[in-house]
């Protein structure tokens, strides 16, 4: 096959060839010649790009730590400079240690090589950390990060926080995706979708890494050629490989599905014929079989019920990694996280400890820095006034002016405290209906199943009114979302009847509705569509109860977050003025502080509550009463969700 140069050179020799002749056939030929490589050229380069794999994302950053270590150290490098490994940086992170009295000393007196040799023996005395300086992270040409730090240490357990729509989910791509340096022998899963649909069972999907299996071999392979034999990298590829020994990869796969909530059953039937959430438990028990160097974890309790809440929070306890997750459940990241990862205003800050702790050293930290940031202000509104009193005052005073003026140019290079920026607060609004005599809501003598022969519900009898609050718990499958379709008349009973108050309207949250949003239709368009004949003012006022203002409101849905659209599905609800609201699961996808803000809203309205959710907390902040769906009926618990909480993890063998 002939190269492009070859075309190239060719062409040009036809076109002297012509030139000297002055022959026009000969010149045309020539030009014909040319415009052929040029096409050659342009087609090479068709074909480069589609060979390239285009990024939304732009990350950039060099590894500065020993690239053998388990532990890495970061710098991002704007102008793509090369990587340096500097004697002066590793000094930097040993300062820290018990090395530190003496390495002064040493790295005065010995050579590059020696140190460098230190350097490496010693590699896990440098730095247990991921430590990425200057980091910034652009999405769809917008900035989510801004010459940042990122830190994470090996055996550390990291809650991200953030609000809706800042880029967790994008950060944690972007590491799954190795877009930040991370070193190739440190394996990552990223846990971003459900598992496949396949004949394969469940059980089967869990424990089929022969893929993983293979890559681990190789590395081995290679780290045991090296001149060091392949040392502690060498060790933890053989414990990993250990790890997936097949002789107890189907029990410890098998525990892991049943703590998610297969039974032996389940874990036999086929991925194909599960829905996809069960594929999500699947997956999620995949990632947790695989036991990597680093687990990122997006809401990973979105598709669980309490049971396996619980027993996933026990078990990322003990997880000894390196565990990034992303979670709306403050009570999963109190039972969890070692640290929190704050993302605010294209920052990340990192603090120590769960989340409470993180709430509390936030505010003593944040108090703190608005009293510096006031007695800084105050010592330069002082300094100017008096520099423009007497500024051109007598030479005493001119010179006081001056001195003051200095103090203040010194105090501005030094660099001032910043102002706080507190997160913006979202507040709803549920709007009051007033009361309808009792009984509201009536279930006398209710059978219900799907088939007559599978009963979820037996002779159910209870009422709920316009002051009840009510949680309805209960493993997967046990009725919970049947009951709250009983309610609304989307089922009927097979016997008894359920009884409603001739003027109840009741509206239900699921999170099905957000499938039957228009996504190409602005949120204001979508009322105005839903509720005709009314006013635009008053459909934006309605939509701006929910914390969706401005351009929010008519930009297209599909370009508003999860949790904005679930805002959407909330202010489409609440226009209706239900007496009684059923929620299933409704703080998937919300923030912590929304969440929050929605609890607040229920308590301050005066209708009736139903509440399904595997959030602990939210539970906690609204629910009056606790009720227990399973074995076909309907108990109330005597306690409250925590006390419930105790209870199931005494029921799993995980408490004490």
């Amino acid at each position: 096959m002939v190269s492009d140069a070859s075309k190239k050179k060719a062409a040009a020799k036809k076109a002297a060839a012509a030139a000297k002749r002055g022959g026009k056939s000969a010149a045309a030929a020539s030009s014909k010649a040319a415009a052929s490589a040029a096409a050659a050229d342009v087609q090479n380069g068709v074909d480069k790009m589609a060979d390239m794999k285009i990024s939304d994302r732009t990350c950039t950053g060099v590894l500065c730590s020993h690239p053998l270590s388990r532990d890495i150290r970061s710098i991002e490098q704007i102008n793509d400079e090369a990587t340096v490994y500097h004697s002066v940086e590793t000094l930097q992170i040993l300062a820290e240690t018990k090395w530190q009295p003496f390495l002064s000393m040493i790295y005065q007196v010995m050579s590059p090589v020696l140190w460098s040799m230190l350097c490496c023996r010693y590699s896990s005395e440098l730095a247990t950390l991921v430590e990425i300086e200057s980091l910034s992270v652009t999405f769809h040409g917008h900035d989510l990060i801004v010459d940042t730090e990122l830190e994470l240490n090996y055996g550390r357990r990291y809650g991200l926080l953030g609000l809706n729509g800042c880029g967790k989910s994008t950060l944690l791509t972007a590491i799954g995706c190795r877009e930040l340096p991370i070193p190739e022998h440190m394996d990552i899963h990223h846990l971003t979708r459900e598992i496949e649909a396949s004949d394969m069972s469940a059980l089967e999907a869990v424990i089929s890494c022969d893929e993983e299996r293979l890559k681990l071999e190789k590395e081995a392979e290679v780290l045991a050629a090296q001149d060091d034999g392949g040392g502690e990298a060498l060790d933890r590829v053989y414990e990993r490989l250990e790890a997936m020994d097949a002789s107890t990869a189907e029990k410890r796969a098998a525990e892991i599905l049943f703590g998610l909530g297969f039974n032996k059953t389940m874990q036999a039937k086929k991925t194909q014929d599960f829905s996809g959430g069960w594929r999500m438990r699947i997956a999620l028990a995949r990632a947790l079989f695989m036991n990597p160097t680093i687990l990122l974890l997006d809401e990973p309790t979105n598709h669980l019920d309490l049971e396996a809440c619980v027993w996933l929070e026990e078990t990322l306890k003990n997880f000894d990694r390196i565990l990034v997750v992303v979670s709306h459940s403050q009570d999963f990241l109190n039972g969890v996280c070692t640290n929190i990862i704050h993302m605010q205003n294209r920052k990340l800050k990192l603090y120590t400890g769960n989340y409470d702790q993180y709430v509390q050293t936030r505010a003593e930290l944040e108090e703190n820095q608005m009293k510096q940031y006031k007695w800084e202000q105050d010592q330069i509104a002082s300094m100017k006034e008096y520099i423009a009193r007497f500024g051109h005052g007598s030479a005493k005073l001119a010179r006081q002016a001056q001195s003051k003026e200095k103090t203040l140019a010194k105090m501005e290079r030094g660099g001032l405290t910043e102002k706080v920026v507190r997160d913006k607060i979202l507040v709803f609004r549920f709007t009051d209906v007033g009361k309808l005599p009792p009984p509201v809501l009536q279930f006398v003598e209710v059978t219900f199943g799907y088939t007559p022969d599978n009963l979820i519900y037996k002779n159910i009898d209870f009422g709920v009114d316009l002051d009840s609050r009510i949680a309805l718990v209960g493993p997967n499958g046990a009725g919970k979302s049947t009951l709250l379709k009983l309610m609304t008349g989307d089922l009927f009973p097979i016997d008894g009847m359920v009884r409603r108050h001739n003027h109840l309207r009741i509206a239900q949250f699921h999170q099905h509705l957000t499938e039957k949003l228009d996504l190409e239709m602005s949120a204001l368009l979508y009322m105005m569509r839903e509720y005709p004949g009314n006013e635009e003012e008053k459909m934006r006022a309605a939509i701006g109860k929910f914390g969706l203002t401005g351009k929010a409101q008519v930009m297209p849905m599909k370009n508003l977050s999860d949790g904005q659209r679930s805002r959407v599905i909330f202010a489409w609800l609440a226009y209706r003025q239900p007496h009684m609201l059923l929620l299933d699961e409704p703080t998937n996808h919300l923030d912590i502080e929304t969440i929050d803000s929605l609890a607040e809203a229920l308590n301050e309205w005066d209708g009736g509550l139903v509440l399904v959710s595997h959030d602990f907390r939210l539970i906690n902040q609204v629910a009056q009463e606790i009720w227990v769906c399973e074995n076909q009926k309907v108990t109330r618990w005597e306690g409250d969700i925590m006390d419930f909480k105790e209870h199931l993890k005494s029921k799993a063998g995980l408490s004490g």
